[in-house]
C-alpha cells in the first residue's frame, strides 16, 4: 500500500453543490470532521438488494457485513486474515469438518430473539439450496449440513475438502447470519427493508439514490462501530465524488484511477491519498448467443480489432497496467498474456470469412468517465475495421440487470464493458463464468463443460503449481471462446480525512465496522 499525506488546512470549495450533484443538495454536510460522530463516506451505487444470497455489488455486501453479523470477517490491513464477529470461537477440526460456537449475547432486533446455531444451518443452507437459486451458490458448493449440537454450536460438514473456505466464503457476506423465523415469515428474499438486523451497525434510513444511514447498534455488546452514524452517499462517477470530497461533503471516497497521479502529486488539504493493489478485473464481453456475435469469427474479429494497451492508457492515464485475465498478479493462475493481439488485417480478415461486412453493434457501459473513455476507444477501434459501435451508457440501477435472465434485454445485449470485484482465490473471479451462471452473471452467456469441470478441480486441488495450471487454461478456453477481451485489474485509489482511520481489506475495499476516528 502506498500513502500521501497533506498536512494542510482544509480546502474551501465554493461550488459544492454545482459539483457534487443532487446527493449534496439532499443531503446536509454532517461530516467527521464537525462533531467526530458521524462518518460520511461515498459508494459507487445504490442498494437495491440487501440480502446476503442475492446481493448485486459490493457497497451492498458492505452494508449487508454491517447490519447481519457474519461468522467472521476479513482484518482490516495489508494482509489477507479474518477475525471472529458472531462467532466465540471457530475451528476447521479436518478437511471437511468446521466446529463453531456462537457468542451468547447477539439479538435479532424486531423481536426475533437471540441468534442460535439452528439460524446459522438455516443461513447457510439457505445459500447452498438450489431451490433458491442464489448466484452465490458456490460460496457453499461443498456444503454437505450444518449440525446443530445445541443451542449455540455446531459442525459445518462438507462434502469434500473446499480450499476457497477461508478465503472467499466464510470472511464474506456467504457467512452472514440471518433469523430463520424472520425469513421463513418473510418467506422470499429481502430488498431494501432488512428483517431482524444483528450487526454492529442498524440500517436507520434510506432514501433511494440519495443516501443511506446506518446507526450503532445499541444492544451490540462487543467491539462496537467507530462512529454513531454511516452516512452513505450513492455517486457513481467518482471524479463527481472527488469533487465532493474537495467540498468537505465527504471523510472518504474510491478515487478514479486516473485520478490517482494528481492526487498523489497534490492531495486535498487535510487528506491522505492511498493506492493498494487491486483484485479487480476489466473486460470487453460479447454475448455469443445474440444473432449478430453467434459466429465465432465474428467474436475473434472484435478480440483482434480492439487495441488493448490503448484502451487502458485512454481510461486510467497511464496509472493501470495492462492485464491478461480474470486473475490477478499475486494468485495461481495469473497470466502475462493472452492468446489474441491486436492485428486488425486479421479482424477484417475473419469478418469478411465470416460475412459480416458492415456489422453494428451496441457496447453498454456504466455511466463513468473510465468506461467511457475506454468504450470511445474500442468504438475508434472497430470503426477501423468496418464494424459500427454504439455507445449506451447506464446509471448503475439499470447496468447491473442488463444480462439478467429475468429481464427482456438479456438477448438484445451484444457487448459489455465490465468491471468485477474479486476475493483472494482464483476460484472467485472463475465461478461466474460457468453455466449454472448464465443469465445470472455470465451475461456472455459461454457454456463450456469443460471449464465447468476445471472450475471444481480448483475447488479440490491444494497444490499451488496444480491449481496455477488449472486456472490458467480456464482462461485460454474463454480467449477461445471469443467472448471475451481482457482489458485490467486497476488499482485501487481511496481519499479520506485525516481525522479518520479508513477499515479497510488489503485491496481497498470497505470494512464500515472498522472504520474508526483517528
Amino acid at each position: 500500500m502506498t500513502i500521501y499525506h497533506s498536512g494542510v488546512s482544509r480546502r474551501s470549495f465554493l461550488a459544492a453543490a454545482g459539483a457534487f450533484g443532487a446527493a449534496t443538495v439532499a443531503v446536509p454536510r454532517v461530516a467527521l470532521s464537525q462533531d467526530g460522530k458521524v462518518l460520511t463516506l461515498r459508494s459507487y451505487s445504490d442498494i437495491q438488494v440487501l440480502d446476503p444470497a442475492f446481493r448485486l455489488s459490493v457497497p451492498e455486501g458492505d452494508i449487508i457485513t454491517a447490519i447481519f453479523a457474519p461468522m467472521v470477517t476479513p482484518q482490516p490491513g495489508d494482509t489477507w486474515d479474518w477475525k471472529a464477529v458472531a462467532v466465540d470461537s471457530i475451528e476447521q477440526l479436518d478437511d471437511v469438518t468446521v466446529a463453531f460456537t456462537l457468542k451468547d449475547n447477539i439479538g435479532f432486533t424486531d423481536g426475533y430473539g437471540q441468534m442460535t446455531a439452528e439460524d446459522v444451518k438455516f443461513s447457510i443452507e439457505r445459500f447452498a439450496d438450489p431451490a433458491m437459486e442464489s448466484p452465490y451458490a458456490g460460496d457453499w458448493s461443498a456444503l454437505k449440513e450444518v449440525e446443530v449440537k445445541d443451542k449455540l454450536s455446531g459442525l459445518i460438514h462438507l462434502k469434500n475438502k473446499f480450499v476457497p473456505l477461508w478465503t472467499t466464503t466464510l470472511p464474506t457476506a456467504a457467512s452472514c447470519i440471518l433469523s430463520k423465523r424472520a425469513m421463513e415469515e418473510l418467506g422470499d428474499k429481502m430488498t431494501t427493508t432488512p428483517v431482524a438486523q444483528s450487526g454492529q451497525y442498524l440500517l436507520a434510513e434510506w432514501v433511494p439514490k440519495q443516501k443511506t444511514i446506518l446507526r450503532r447498534n445499541p444492544d451490540w455488546q462487543h467491539e462496537p462501530g467507530g462512529f454513531d452514524e454511516i452516512h452513505i452517499i450513492p455517486i457513481e462517477d467518482p471524479a463527481t465524488a472527488e469533487r465532493g470530497f474537495e467540498a468537505g461533503d465527504l471523510d472518504y471516497t474510491w478515487t478514479s484511477v486516473s485520478s490517482l497521479p494528481r492526487l498523489k502529486e497534490n492531495p486535498p488539504a487535510g487528506s491522505v491519498v492511498l493506492e493498494k493493489p487491486s483484485l479487480a478485473y476489466v473486460w470487453l464481453g460479447m454475448n455469443q448467443d445474440n444473432e449478430a456475435l453467434q459466429d465465432v469469427r465474428v467474436r475473434r474479429a472484435i478480440q483482434h480489432a480492439i487495441d488493448r494497451t490503448s484502451v487502458v492508457d485512454a481510461a486510467y492515464f497511464g496509472a493501470a497496467a495492462v492485464g491478461n485475465g480474470i486473475i490477478a498478479p499475486g494468485l495461481p493462475g495469473s497470466r502475462d498474456s493472452v492468446t489474441y493481439d491486436y492485428d486488425p488485417d486479421k479482424a477484417r480478415e475473419l469478418l469478411a470469412e465470416a460475412g459480416a461486412e458492415g456489422l453494428s453493434v451496441t457496447l453498454d457501459i456504466l455511466n463513468q468517465s473510465e468506461r467511457l473513455a475506454a468504450a470511445q476507444v474500442i468504438q475508434a477501434n472497430l470503426a477501423d475495421v468496418g464494424v459500427t459501435c454504439e455507445i449506451k451508457q447506464n446509471d448503475s440501477g439499470t447496468f447491473w440487470t442488463l444480462g439478467a435472465k429475468e429481464g427482456d434485454y438479456f438477448m438484445n445485449l451484444q457487448l459489455i464493458l465490465s468491471r468485477f470485484s474479486m476475493q483472494p482465490d482464483p476460484s472467485w473471479a472463475t465461478v461466474w463464468f460457468t453455466p449454472e451462471q448464465i443469465g445470472v452473471w455470465n451475461w456472455e452467456r459461454f457454456n463450456s463443460a469443460e471449464y465447468k469441470d476445471l472450475h471444481e478441480q480448483g475447488l479440490v486441488e491444494s497444490d499451488t503449481a496444480k491449481r496455477d495450471e488449472i486456472y490458467k487454461k480456464m482462461q485460454a478456453l474463454m480467449d477461445e471462446s471469443g467472448c471475451y477481451v481482457f482489458f485490467t485489474h486497476e488499482v485501487v485509489g481511496a481519499i479520506h480525512r485525516d481525522t479518520i482511520l479508513p477499515g479497510l481489506k488489503p485491496n481497498g475495499e470497505s470494512l464500515l465496522a472498522e472504520f474508526k476516528p483517528a
